[in-house]
């Protein structure tokens, strides 16, 4: 099954791209390729970019509070099993405190370098990384691997509080609710969404053996799906064959 995502608000959205780019950093570093290790530069920067966002902090802090605070509402209850939310609220704690303790913005600290900066500012420039642009960034290159590695993963430790946050809060998000099927009648579904509940995240399945793309779109109010293929012709086209679908609605 291929999992769709789709947020219902901006924080959300800058959540699941900083997950993006934090797994593929998972993937670029321990490898010992050169150029793989560039493109961990590169998304080193983006992530950078995307965290510029002068309440990214603020929000990420807030709901991490937010959710202590409900999972501290649930002592008490007999069906809850203390063990496991005490392991959860400790470290829902140690990730804020973790995360307050970064100066500033996500990655700020990186801005101080101005090894680190000069290729950033040439990154976005076609070809702008060549040998003659930056022989210093081409001599680190060729250097070995473990060097390279080394490097990353210690301009990577002003970044990592964020990382683990961000993984946590979108983890309690996906697991608040659960999955239910649904038919897209020709192509095509839409449902109106409870009212009382703020959703934040939908989630989609889908058969990859069906060929089937989703096109995601949504407020507080609705939801809607529209199934495309891709055809010959490098073009999307409608589907109206009816397709089975796994939602999940987070709130």
């Amino acid at each position: 099954m291929i999992l769709y995502e789709y947020p219902f608000n901006e924080r959300i959205r800058t959540y699941l791209r900083l997950e993006h780019l934090f797994r593929r950093l998972g993937e670029l570093v321990p490898s010992d390729s050169a150029l793989l290790h560039h493109y961990a530069l590169v998304t080193i920067f983006e992530i950078m970019d995307v965290a510029a966002r002068a309440d990214l902090k603020a929000d990420v802090l807030r709901d991490l509070d937010k959710h202590k605070n409900v999972f501290n509402s649930y002592r008490g209850n007999p069906q809850i099993s203390v063990a496991a939310l005490d392991q959860v609220v400790a470290q829902l704690e140690r990730n804020f405190a973790t995360l307050n303790t970064v100066p500033g913005k996500a990655g700020q600290s990186l801005t101080d370098n101005e090894w680190l900066m000069s290729i950033r500012s040439r990154v976005g420039i076609p070809g702008g990384t060549c040998q003659f642009d930056l022989p210093a960034y081409f001599a680190w290159q060729n250097g070995t691997a473990k060097m390279r590695r080394t490097d990353i993963e210690r301009w990577l430790t002003t970044l990592a509080p964020l990382a683990e946050s961000i993984y946590l809060l979108l983890k309690l998000l996906r697991d608040a609710d659960v999955p239910y099927k649904v038919i897209a009648a020709h192509g095509q579904f839409q449902q109106t969404l409870p009212q009382g509940r703020s959703f934040q995240l939908l989630r989609l399945r889908i058969d990859p053996k069906l060929g089937l793309i989703p096109e995601i779109s949504g407020n507080r109010l609705m939801v809607s799906v529209r199934l495309m293929r891709h055809e010959d012709d490098d073009r999307l086209h409608q589907s109206t064959d009816d397709a089975p679908l796994e939602l999940t609605l987070c709130a």
